[in-house]
Order: structure tokens, then C-alpha cells, then sequence
């Protein structure tokens, strides 16, 4: 699933090709694309019909256009969605879920998802405190560390309150979002931790240290355009990332460490694998004994 450098790439890429364009058209061609959209797709049709799109948003994983004040488009890509930007007389795509066409005839936005697990819908925009307005149904969501409103502090103590596993901390998207399974390994690596020891055993400065760390392989990873192991992750233009050639420990299982030389190392985790370097992230002791 893209995580928050990939979901900001077509972030920026939206907020170029479509944001300040009147929508003439919209078609829903599977309706598992609109199922969290309760009217349906006719209704999802016509609300989006003759509306401007007043910028591109993100917050964690989840992309949005404001339409209006008070109404906005979600974007969750699921496992391969793929929002695109492409030529009006362009050949649908094999697995073209909605197309929105523009007032002006200039290229498409078309959501294209091969697994049918990613969604659009229709939500009003809610104001909090001490935030930008976000759409209702993500306002469980938190701020993302990137963004301005991102709490350190209060990260901090609510990371020391918590009896899980650091790992499962950094994926729980009610605490922090955007961090998914790749970049936890790549921050828990950069930040000499292993994802197994109790988040509430670090203290001020490692937990400065592992929010450091995390920002600084999401923002390389925006340099690079993101990570792409296979050919469902493109930005708005169907161009792939980059980043997995940089990667450190995730996926790199019997590879040597960059930093040590020791052989990564690969373990279950949550149905899915975490990879670490036995002797820069040493496990707590509990799993030693």
C-alpha cells in the first residue's frame, strides 16, 4: 500500500494538472470504486458535475480536492489505485474505474485500480482546532509528520503511554500517519531501534531521534519520487519511483547491513515481514532470552 512520500507525490501532481479546473463530466464505470460513497454513483456523478476543485490535500495515506468550502473528493488508494492524469482522446485504461472530465477539454483524471481495494467518496469538510479543514471520515486520522501541526511533544507522551511494540506505535494511524511498513523498518534502522522494544522505554531524545529519522527517509524518499516495486505505484504521470534502490533494510533479508556489514534480518510481523540488522538494532532482551 503507498505510503505517505508515495501519496504526496500524486498530491503534487494533482495540485498541477487539475486543481482551479471546472468538472464537466464524471463517470463511475465500477461501483466498487464509489462503495463507501452511500448515495451511490449516480449521486456521486451529479454532486461532482459542474464543481471547481479548489486545491489538491493530504494527510497520512489519504489524499482529498476541496470542492467548494464545505464538500470534498477522498482518495484512498488501496493496494494499486492509481489516480491519472492523462490525454482527453486517450484509450480507457483496462482497469478504469471513474473518469472526470473537464469544462476546459484538457486531460482526464482517471482512477484506475487493478485490486478494486482503493475508493473515492464524497464527505463535508470538518473544521478542528488547530488544523486545516479535513473530511469527516478521516478526522480520526492524526497529523502526519510533516505536517506544521504535527505535535512533538504530545507524540512524545503519548509514545510513553503506550505498552505496544515502537513498530506497531509508528503503524498506528491515530498517533502518527503516512508511516507504513517500509518506512517504519527504514526509520527504526536510520534510529539504531528494533521495532520490538516497548515503546514506552524511550526516552525524550531517542524518541526526537526516531521522529528525525522518519521524517528524513520520508523526505528522501519524495526526492526520489517515492517507492516502487512493481508497476501498480506510479505518480500522475504513470512514472515510478525510485527509492527501493535506496532502501536499507526493508526487503534486503541475507543482504549486508550499509552500515555494519551484518546480514539483514527478516521476521514476521502483523501478516507481513519486518527486516532489521541484528547487531545496529539489537531485540530487547526479553526476545534474547
Amino acid at each position: 500500500m503507498p505510503e505517505l512520500p508515495e501519496v504526496e507525490v500524486v498530491r503534487r501532481g494533482l495540485s498541477r494538472w487539475v486543481v482551479g479546473r471546472e468538472v464537466a463530466e464524471v463517470e463511475v464505470l465500477h461501483p466498487r470504486a464509489v462503495r463507501r460513497h452511500a448515495p451511490g454513483g449516480g449521486e456521486f456523478e451529479a454532486r461532482l458535475a459542474g464543481r471547481v476543485i479548489a486545491s489538491a490535500e493530504r494527510r497520512g495515506k489519504y489524499l482529498w480536492l476541496p470542492i467548494g468550502d464545505d464538500m470534498s473528493m477522498i482518495a484512498h488508494l488501496g493496494m494499486s489505485g492509481q489516480l491519472l492524469v492523462v490525454p482527453l482522446a486517450s484509450p480507457p485504461e483496462r482497469h478504469l474505474r471513474v473518469r472526470v472530465s473537464f469544462a476546459d477539454g484538457g486531460p482526464d483524471l482517471r482512477f484506475v485500480d487493478q485490486r478494486t481495494f482503493g475508493h473515492l467518496m464524497l464527505a463535508d469538510l470538518v473544521r478542528l482546532p488547530h488544523s486545516r479543514p479535513v473530511p469527516e471520515p478521516i478526522t480520526h486520522i492524526a497529523p502526519d509528520p510533516l505536517e506544521e501541526v504535527f505535535d512533538d511533544a504530545l507524540f512524545a507522551r503519548r509514545l510513553r503511554a503506550r505498552r505496544s511494540e515502537i513498530k506497531r506505535a509508528l503503524l498506528d494511524q491515530s498517533l502518527i500517519s503516512g508511516v507504513g511498513n517500509i518506512y517504519a523498518d527504514e526509520a527504526l534502522w536510520r534510529a539504531r531501534l528494533h521495532g520490538r522494544r516497548p515503546a514506552g522505554s524511550l526516552t525524550g531524545p531517542k524518541t526526537a531521534e526516531l521522529l528525525e529519522a522518519v521524517r528524513e527517509v520520508m523526505r528522501e524518499a519524495l526526492e526520489q519520487g517515492g517507492t516502487s516495486f512493481d508497476s501498480l505505484y506510479v505518480n500522475v504521470n504513470g512514472e515510478s519511483g525510485y527509492f527501493d534502490r535506496s532502501l536499507a533494510v526493508y526487503g534486503r533479508k541475507d543482504l549486508p547491513c550499509s552500515r555494519c556489514g551484518s546480514a539483514v534480518t527478516r521476521e514476521p510481523f502483523m501478516n507481513r515481514s519486518s527486516y532489521s540488522c541484528p547487531r545496529c538494532q539489537p531485540p530487547p532482551r526479553a526476545m534474547r532470552a
